[in-house]
Parts: C-alpha cells; structure tokens; sequence
C-alpha cells in the first residue's frame, strides 16, 4: 500500500482583488549591524511572499525570528538579526494577510476543500499508547523516496550510542545513502566513538549494560586520545576504528555538525564552541535539508526546528514540503516541535533505540 505522495504545492491567486489592491512593502535601511530597524517584519517557517513593485516575490529561504531583506538585485533574503549589516533594506510590517504587503501561506499544501483557520490547528497530544505502525511505513516509503530525491538530516542525542543494536542500525542508514548529514553534539559522538574503540558507553558495556571496572574514564580517555591524533578521522585512522555512526559518517563522506553545551568535557576537536557559529554551521545542512529527523534531543530538536521552514524551493522552481519528525521517550519534548504549528511535523513517543532498529528493519537493512 503506497503511503507516501508529495504533496503539490497551491500557490496564492494573486490575481485575488486583496492581493491586486494590496500596497508594496515598506522598507527601511538597517542604521548599524545587527539591529533590525523599529516595526521589522519577523519570518515563519511558512511560505512568506511580498509585494514589491507590483509584484508578489516569495523569499525562498526563510526560517523562523529572522528579517527579511531586499537585495540589490531584487533578490529577497532571509537574515537572523544578529547578521544584518548596516545600510540593508529590511522589509517592514507586522500583519501577514496583503495588508502591508506582506502575505504568510500557511494553507500551500492543503488540498481544496481542505481548510487552516490557524497555523497551530495540527497541536495534538500523541503518548505512548498511540499506534505508529502507520507512520512507520509512511516514514519508511519517504526515506526511499528521498534516498534518491531529496536530502535527509538527522538530529541526534546521545541515547543510540549507548545501544549496540542501535548504533549498527543507524550506521546501516549512513552506509545505505539515508543520511545526507548529521546535527549532533560532543556527547554523541564521543559515546559512540567510546563504544567503538571500547565497546562502552559511559563506561557500560553497549550490548550487555554491565559496568566495567573504571568504566567513568573510558570516554575522557577517548575525548583525549581523539584530541591527541588532531581530529576525528585521524583518530579513526589511528586506532583502525571500523564501526559506529561516525565512522560511518567519515567513511562515506556525510557532512557532521557537532555543537557544545556548556558542560561539555573535552570537547571533541570538531565540536564547535561559540553558540552562533554553530548555529550558522547547523543551519547551512538545514538548508539543504528535505527531511529533518530529530531523535532523542530536546535542546537540538527546538533549535533546529526553529530555523527549519515548512517547504523548500527546488532548482527546477517548484515547491516541496519539508518534512519534520520528532521520535523521544518524553511527550513534552516531541509535543514541542508539534506546537510549532508545521504542517508537516510528525511526531513518535518511544524510545530511539526501538525507533531506528525498526527503521532499519523497514528498509531491509537488517535482520
């Protein structure tokens, strides 16, 4: 049973006398860097299209709390306020329906005779007792259509490393083309590079849970041995390291981003430190992204879901839903990225280890 279609993307009528009536957008030049000017116009994950010298233009690559700019060569582009630059025309406005010239599109992938009176009309409650048989397949089906037409991100917590079942279903994935890049952080990555040298995690065995004797140093001496050789790949080199995520990740070339807290013991020398230059890094594999799985991480999964728009430009111009899944053991933190209010946003209470293993399983990638 086919589960999975793209959904076509229905473009406003601006033919519509609200939209022919409607005034150009208002703009005014940013007087220093990183200050948007008074009454900015704020972006959605939505379609956002303004009308600038009778023409409705949409700002393709948008994401949510940023300003939008018009470009000298009439280009619109979507900037966090922190990136503004002294002189650039930030648009103005605060309403969304042509009043200002500015329309937000939240209904693009409804069909007719469907209907969105408000863009956070999809909060539901899903637990632990839902059944997600039928998300699994739909998922499944998605991610062999996007293995070959799209991009799929994955926004990872620690929790797989410390499984071995889990470890070797997600380096399936990487190894089989459905990860097209990595949002992680230190603690990830050194949990799954301690199970690989070790076959710890936090100084537990990955198969049978049993802690080993000074088990607690097992990934400090990892972070150090890692930090020793000068970088990841080295170390994988180093110590013939020839399994887990990452390595799977380095062997076949999937770009990884991996942002600090502030707790963090080492880091990792990949581990980027300064919070916006991470966010910069982490937005650039969103960019590309189609499909976004954020997997065990509250802190990542808000972040990243916050700079995810609901659709995507592609090359030959047409417009494809972007689509957001969140899987964790807590219903606070799935229900989290549910309340942006996406229209594509599907979430699963369980935990990843079962999660991806079924996947997995699902794509025929192990027994």
């Amino acid at each position: 049973m086919t589960l999975f279609t793209m959904p076509i993307y229905h473009a406003p009528d601006f033919s519509q006398p609200k939209f022919a009536d409607a005034p150009d957008v208002r703009w005014e030049l940013a007087e220093q860097d990183g200050v948007a000017p008074e009454y900015y116009h704020s972006t959605s994950m939505y379609p956002e299209y303004f009308k600038i010298d009778g023409k409705w233009v949409l700002a393709e690559e948008s994401r949510m709390d940023s300003s939008v700019i018009i470009c000298p060569d009439g280009h619109l582009e979507v900037v966090e306020n922190r990136n503004l630059k002294k002189g650039d025309k930030v648009i103005l406005g605060r309403s969304e329906n042509g009043e200002e010239g500015i329309y937000m599109h939240c209904n693009g992938f409804l069909e007719e005779g469907q209907t969105l009176e408000d863009q956070f009309v999809f909060r539901q409650g899903r637990s632990r007792e839902t059944s997600y048989a039928r998300d699994y397949d739909r998922l499944i089906q998605l991610l062999r259509h996007e293995k070959e037409h799209g991009n799929i991100l994955w926004v990872m917590g620690p929790a797989f490393s410390f499984d071995y079942d889990a470890r070797r279903a997600m380096q399936s994935l990487v190894e089989n083309g459905y990860a097209h890049g990595l949002l992680a952080g230190n603690a990830l990555a050194t949990h799954d590079l301690e199970g690989a040298l070790l076959n710890t995690a936090l100084g537990q065995d990955i198969y049978t849970q049993a802690s080993q004797p000074n088990g607690h140093y097992n990934h400090l001496d990892v972070i150090n041995k890692v930090r020793r050789s000068g970088s990841i790949p080295q170390f994988i080199e180093d110590y013939k390291i020839d399994n887990g995520i990452i390595y799977g990740c380095v062997k076949h070339d999937v770009p990884i981003v991996l942002t600090s807290s502030i707790r963090d013991d080492g880091p990792l020398p990949e581990v980027i430190a300064d919070s916006y230059a991470g966010q910069s890094a982490m937005r650039n594999l969103v960019k590309k992204s189609t499909t976004v799985i954020c997997l065990a991480t509250m802190l990542h999964t808000i972040a990243t879901g916050n700079m995810t728009p609901s659709f995507r430009v592609q090359e030959d111009g047409s417009i494809r839903p972007v689509f957001l899944y969140s899987v964790d053991a807590d219903e606070f933190v799935v229900n989290k990225l549910l309340d942006r209010g996406s229209l594509s946003a599907t979430t699963i209470v369980t935990n990843v280890q079962d999660f991806i293993t079924i996947v997995a399983k699902g794509l025929g990638l192990m027994n």
